[in-house]
């Protein structure tokens, strides 16, 4: 995930930006304290922006209040999970049947060059894998051309980031995710050639299998044990 930060961005939208991407990387955990007076160190600005921050991401459920001031990454759940993967499978082949109509020729280029970049998105290959499989989606969902779609996706895909890195880290299953790799070169040639149905039906199929699929049927096992641990943090 990369973000771009405007130089006239307030230290509020600074603090925002960082604070989030460091809970949709993981790099701080489900469950973690965050450490605001370190955090304001570390971005060389005031206690205040990082409040602010926080306050922001309460509203986005990624972080909750422990204590009076006291604030910690919002755990990973099952029920989050679902309903993250409920509205994709809405928005994502919506997204992929409108890119079939309306792409350009320069469209068609972005998505060839990110589907050039794929990798299987498997341990192996890791982040770099997920940094591709995102930018490859992306290209496909801008090729809608609709700004509130693309919004709706850019969220929804930031917020599913957790729960990809938690799929990625299951037993490989190599078979299933060389498929979804095959799948992403099918969806070119379709976009391509104009197949706005049948590029949604695959997208559909191929949701139905991901790696946030995979974490949903994790968390339905694991989640009771899951929040009792971060609770006690």
């Amino acid at each position: 995930m990369t973000r771009t930060v405007n130089v006239f961005s307030s230290k509020g939208d600074v603090a925002y930006n960082e604070l989030r991407d460091l809970i949709l990387t993981g790099e701080l955990p489900a469950g973690s304290r965050i450490a605001q007076y370190e955090l304001a160190d570390r971005l060389g600005m005031s206690i205040t922006p990082i409040r602010e921050a926080v306050r922001r991401l309460l509203s986005e459920g990624l972080v909750e209040m422990i204590a009076h001031r006291d604030a910690r990454v919002a755990p990973i759940n099952a029920a989050e999970a679902r309903q993250l993967f409920e509205v994709r499978l809405a928005l994502d082949p919506a997204a992929a049947e409108l890119a079939a109509q309306r792409r350009t020729d320069g469209d068609i280029a972005t998505i060839q060059a990110t589907a050039a970049r794929l990798l299987p998105v498997t341990q192996q290959w890791g982040e770099d894998a997920l940094v591709a499989h995102r930018q490859f989606h992306r290209a496909i969902y801008t090729a809608s051309h609709n700004d509130m779609l693309i919004h709706m996706l850019d969220d929804l895909w930031d917020k599913s980031d957790r729960y990809r890195r938690l799929g990625l880290a299951l037993p490989p299953g190599a078979e299933p995710r060389t498929v979804d790799h095959q799948e992403h070169h099918q969806m070119v040639e379709l976009i391509i050639a104009r197949e706005a149905s049948a590029v949604a039906d695959l997208t559909r199929r191929h949701i139905e299998k991901s790696l946030t699929a995979a974490a949903i049927e994790m968390l339905e096992v694991t989640t009771p044990a899951t929040e009792a641990f971060a609770s006690s943090r």
